[in-house]
Formats: C-alpha cells, structure tokens, sequence
C-alpha cells in the first residue's frame, strides 16, 4: 500500500502582539510608523490593519512612509477593510491573524484596529483562552490627540474615553496649543478614568534628535511589556469558560466578500485589488456616520489643488484619507478637522480616496437607503455629481 503523508498543523506559540488603538484621526499610522521603525533588520514582523471602510488606504500610508519595500524590510501588512474585526464573532480576527502567521512566520505582530472600534471588545476576544498560547499581548498602545481632547464633544464622549480606560501605554500628540494648565487638566482627566497608565508625549517635528531619540526608545519599550489590560481580561475569561486551551492554527478556507456587498468583517482586502473594475466608488450609512470611496486607475492624473479644495468643501466630513495620483505626483492625504497633512507617496497600483462624514440625528435614526432618500441626509450628497466632479480632475 502507498503511504500518505498527512502535513502537521502549524502551531503558534508566543509570538509578541501588540495592539495599537486610538479614537478616529489620533495619529496611530504615525505611531505605527515610528515603532517599524525601530524594528531589527533580521526580525521579520507582520502587520494587520483594520479599516471601517471598504478600500484599504492605510496600508498605502505606512508603506508610503517607509524608505524601503516592506519585503526588503521583512514586514508583511494584511488589510481587513468592511467593517470592525472586532464587532461581530470571532472568525474575521482568527482569519486574519492566523493568515498572517502561517504565510510570513513573524516574530512579532502588531495590529491597528480602526478608530471607530471600541477597544473593549477587541481586548475581550484577545483575551480568550484559544488565544493565551499562540500570542503573548504586550502593551496595549494608545494614541491620543491633544487638539481632540480640548474640544469638549470628544472629551465626553464614552468611545472617546474607552480608549484612554483601556490602555497600557498612552502615546499623547498634537499638543502644542495645550498651555501648563491645560496639560495639568489632561493628566487629570487621564488618571480619573485609567490611574495605572503610562503617558508618554510624542515630540514635535522640531524636537531635538536627543528628545526623538529618547521617545523612540521609550516608545520601543512597550512593546517588550506585558499587557496588564488583556492579563486581567484574561483571568476574567478563564473563570467563565471550560473551553480547552489550544494552539491557533490556520482555518481551511476563507470567505472573501465583494466591496459592495454586507460590510461584515470578514471581507478581505486580497480580493480587492484584483477583480474591481475601475473607476469604482461605494458609499454606505453606518449607525450615525456615512463612508464613502473612490478607487481609480493608477494613469489618472487628478490635479493636486482642485483635488485638496474639493475635499475639503465636502460636507460634516471627520476623516478624509488617501493615495493619489496628482498633478504633484502621488500624494498621500490625511485629513482631520484639525489636522490637514498631505505628504509625498510611492508610486502606487491605483488611486484611493476615502473619507467619513457625520449625519445629522434624524438621518442616523433613519434605516432607509440615502441614496433614495438623500434628503434624510445632512449631507444631501449627490454621488453622480460626485463621481462627475472627480473625474473632471483628471489632466
């Protein structure tokens, strides 16, 4: 008889992780940056994003910030865009991880959930026994924006502040405007919710090398320091189970999902880049915010300052990012209500811009199609004009 030889299962065991979380436009692409930054060059690391929308843009952004191709730099970067990986079931996140670790054997993994997630729910799922085995959690790091905190929308806003509650590490930024006092009042604020935090001030781009220096190493350190967050959440898990702990292993298969289809997180950005015909654009009402995207071909030219006053005419906009071909060559795009950075970008395969914008109460309440009914929309935003509008960019 002909023997078959059967493949083990891979199993995971101890790869370091650390989750890299913030409140919508805090600067964890930044973060993310700084900390590949201090990365070996023999370590080989691996890097999931997670985006709300549909077209993966953040991948383009760390990439674009780097000197160097992510293969030459050993770090590999998987995309979960369609929604929260930590909203639903488990799978999307077990998927994702476990595709990244089989594929590319890292050293160490770092994830970036999308900042409108709330961290508690993805420190639950990281937390659960299946997982104690395969991952070692470091430091839970959190980027917080001080312009944000001042505005007072933010400040009392419970997804705001679940950030700060569930941190390990708390990275402060954009805080040139804050005066003594208002610094004196932002630790306080800070202490009240979470009293065992480590804060550490990002330095501004006119710091000395010394004080760069200084932060990059602190900022390194976390990532060598265990996560007293997910222990405890870990603790609480095991006494409400009787599940067995096992090694992650890699799933079967995997269901990938068309852009337009339910924005479940289980859509996967391998499929996007391959069987979307361009030019593309999807938009969509989530609770009480609206996303919108355009996807096109990598040979149009969009001219730069049309483009930049465009979107930021656009209406209630509170994120607008992306990856563009322009008359400036290719441009990366990150905009804030506080904060407007443009940057130079690699050359990329397309196009990408993406935005979110706010709906009024009465639209948010509302379960119906805005594209039937746009007028429920604060918005009031006409797509085909939209659509017409971008292309009449192209040079």
């Amino acid at each position: 008889m002909t023997s078959i030889s059967v493949k083990k299962p891979i199993i995971f065991q101890n790869i370091p992780c650390t989750l890299v979380t913030g409140f919508l436009g805090a600067g964890k692409t930044t973060v993310i940056n700084e900390l590949l930054a201090t990365k070996p060059s023999d370590e080989r690391w691996a890097l999931l994003i997670n985006e709300f929308g549909h077209i993966g843009i953040d991948g383009s952004l760390v990439a674009s910030s780097q000197d160097n191709n992510f293969e030459q730099q050993k770090i590999a970067i998987r995309e979960v865009s369609g929604g929260c990986i930590c909203c639903t079931s488990q799978l999307p996140l077990q998927i994702a991880i476990s595709r990244l670790l089989s594929e590319h054997n890292p050293q160490r993994l770092l994830i970036e959930p999308t900042g409108l997630a709330h961290p508690r729910e993805l420190i639950n799922q990281l937390g659960a026994p299946h997982w104690q085995t395969a991952l070692k959690m470091q430091a839970v790091i959190t980027v917080l924006s001080g312009s944000h905190w001042q505005q007072e929308k933010y400040r009392n806003q419970d997804g705001f502040q679940a950030h700060v509650r569930d941190a390990d590490a708390l990275v402060i930024n954009r805080y040139a405007q804050l005066q003594d006092t208002d610094k004196q009042a932002l630790i306080a604020w800070i202490t009240n919710l979470n009293s065992y935090v480590t804060i550490i001030w990002a330095p501004d781009e006119q710091a000395t090398a010394d004080i760069q220096s200084a932060y990059l190493l602190r900022l390194n350190d976390q990532l060598n320091n265990a996560s007293q967050i997910i222990s405890k959440q870990r603790k609480i898990n095991i006494t409400h189970t009787q599940k067995s702990v096992m090694g992650l292993q890699p799933p079967r298969a995997a269901k990938s999902m068309s852009p337009l289809s339910d924005s479940s997180a289980e859509s996967d950005s391998d499929q996007h880049d391959t069987d979307i015909d361009q030019p593309y654009r999807y938009h969509e009402k989530q609770q009480d915010i609206l996303l919108a995207g355009w996807r096109l071909p990598a040979h149009y030219k969009l001219d730069a300052h049309e483009l930049q006053n465009w979107l930021l005419k656009l209406p209630n906009w509170l994120r607008i990012k992306g990856v563009v071909n322009t008359t400036d060559g290719w441009l990366q795009i990150n905009f804030t209500p506080d904060s407007l950075t443009t940057k130079t970008a690699s050359v990329q395969v397309d196009s990408r811009i993406e935005m979110i914008l706010q709906l009024d109460e009465d639209a948010a309440k509302e379960e119906v199609d805005i594209e039937l009914k746009p007028e429920l929309s604060a918005t009031s935003i006409n797509w085909n004009t939209c659509d017409q509008e971008l292309m009449a960019m192209v040079v």
